[in-house]
Formats: C-alpha cells, sequence, structure tokens
C-alpha cells in the first residue's frame, strides 16, 4: 500500500454549513453595521432608527466597558460565521465568547441599569430573537464540531 492509499478522505462541508455560515455573518453583521453606525454617527443614526431622547441618553451613559462587551458580541458574531465558513473549530468559542458577552449586556440592561424600562418592550423581543440566534448558533457549531466537520 501507498502512503496516499491512507491518508483520510476530507470531509465534504454539507450545504447546511454554507447556510448557516452565510446566515450568521449576514445577521450579526447587521449587528455590527449598528455597532459601528452608532459609534460613529451617534445622535444622528440613533435618532434615523427612531431613539427618542431618554434612549438616546441611555447610550451616552453607557459606561465603557458595555461598548466593550457589545463590541465582543457582535464582532464575535461575524467572526464567529467566518470561521464557520473557513471550517475552522474556534467557530464554536468564538461564538460562545459572543452569547456570552449577549447576557452580559442583559445584566446590565435589566440588572444594573434602567435599560429594559427605557428601551421599551420592542426592544426587549428583539433581545429575545438575539438571544435566541446566539445559542442556536452556538448549538450549531458545537454540533458540527462534534461531527468532525471543523478542524
Amino acid at each position: 500500500m501507498t502512503a496516499t492509499m491512507n491518508a483520510p478522505t476530507p470531509v465534504r462541508a454539507p450545504w447546511h454549513l454554507w447556510v448557516v455560515g452565510i446566515v450568521a455573518i449576514l445577521w450579526n453583521g447587521f449587528g455590527a453595521y449598528d455597532y459601528v453606525c452608532t459609534n460613529v454617527q451617534g445622535d444622528a443614526y440613533m435618532r434615523s432608527v427612531g431613539m427618542n431622547d431618554a434612549q438616546i441618553a441611555y447610550f451616552h451613559a453607557m459606561p465603557a466597558w458595555m461598548t466593550a462587551v457589545w463590541a465582543v458580541g457582535v464582532w464575535g458574531g461575524v467572526l464567529g460565521g467566518l470561521m464557520l465558513l473557513l471550517r475552522s473549530k474556534w467557530a464554536l468559542h468564538v461564538f460562545a465568547a459572543s452569547l456570552i458577552a449577549f447576557v452580559l449586556s442583559l445584566v446590565y440592561a435589566y440588572g444594573l441599569s434602567n435599560g429594559g424600562e427605557v428601551m421599551g418592550q420592542q426592544v426587549m423581543i428583539m433581545q429575545g430573537v438575539i438571544l435566541a440566534s446566539c445559542l442556536f448558533f452556538v448549538w450549531y457549531a458545537r454540533r458540527v464540531t462534534q461531527q468532525g466537520l471543523l478542524r
């Protein structure tokens, strides 16, 4: 037998890995877009998305560490999606970091500040959707890692 006959056959990426990776990039890419616009365009952007004066003041009062947590959450999600497409096992760790960052932002908003009151029920619903997506991406990355699809 030759060495090439014993070499493992590479496992082809299933279609769903591509779909989930692209959806992760697009979904988290919107969060990254929001992050950039909020930090670059400031009040003008926040007003353009319908925020009122109290909500804008809430954002201005956020501590710097919360801005860092927000950055880890959104950029981690984008990076996790890219790592899925690259079939890197680090996708799971990056998605997990993104999830942890999002949970920390919820702790701040609902436990350490009056964010829930200021931002309103519509934002709370959206945060539920974001939490569900974070949990899905972590679950999916763990599943494909266990299946040996990520290396």
